[in-house]
């Protein structure tokens, strides 16, 4: 009759393990913020990048993206909001507000085949960012040149288009923000 309860008592036993282990071994979801600063303003980003800048034997692709601050704007409300550890309000409502910048966006060649045709991309986004604690008024952190980026092949079956890159580099970008400002104290 014992024999019967033995895989019963391991799976016990191995739950308990198990949750005690989640609780204790430094897994946690809770946000490193400080009491208070439940809720932030994510300012309209601004595109500061110069549209006449000339292409270069450094600079093989035109760096303006008109829009793209708009895209930039949008993916970190929609990470913050995908978070849920900060409430997203109006300026006037904030505890946090996050200020920032489109300064950069570069892509260029990784990889080429054999006849010399570009086969993989590295597309790189950069903004200047501005965390401000409102009820303080101090400027909490900044970065000038914080990125995010995207590698991408332009054949075979895992082939992305310039577009589809672009939205998956400033999803990492909002990602890496959110992450940064959640994560980070």
């Amino acid at each position: 009759m014992f024999d019967n309860k033995k895989p019963f008592i391991f799976a016990v036993i191995a739950l308990f393990l198990l949750s005690g282990c989640m609780s204790g071994c430094g897994y946690t979801t809770a946000s490193l913020l400080p009491p208070g600063l439940d809720s932030i303003y994510v300012s309209n980003f601004a595109n500061e990048i110069e549209p006449t800048r000339e292409i270069s034997d450094r600079r093989n692709s035109y760096s303006y993206r008109p829009g793209l601050e708009n895209e930039i704007t949008r993916a970190v409300i929609d990470g913050f909001i995908f978070d849920r550890h900060l409430d997203i309000v109006s300026e006037k409502e904030a505890a946090l507000v996050l200020k920032g910048s489109l300064v950069d966006f570069r892509q260029y060649p990784l990889s080429y085949s054999d006849g010399l045709d570009v086969e993989e991309f590295r597309m790189e986004i950069y903004v200047s960012l501005e965390l401000y604690n409102k009820k303080t008024g101090e400027l909490m952190w900044q970065d000038s040149s914080f990125m995010g980026l995207t590698n991408y092949t332009v054949t075979g079956p895992n082939k992305k288009t310039g577009a589809q890159a672009q939205k998956a580099a400033v999803e990492d970008l909002a990602q890496r923000i959110v992450e940064r400002i959640v994560e980070h104290w």
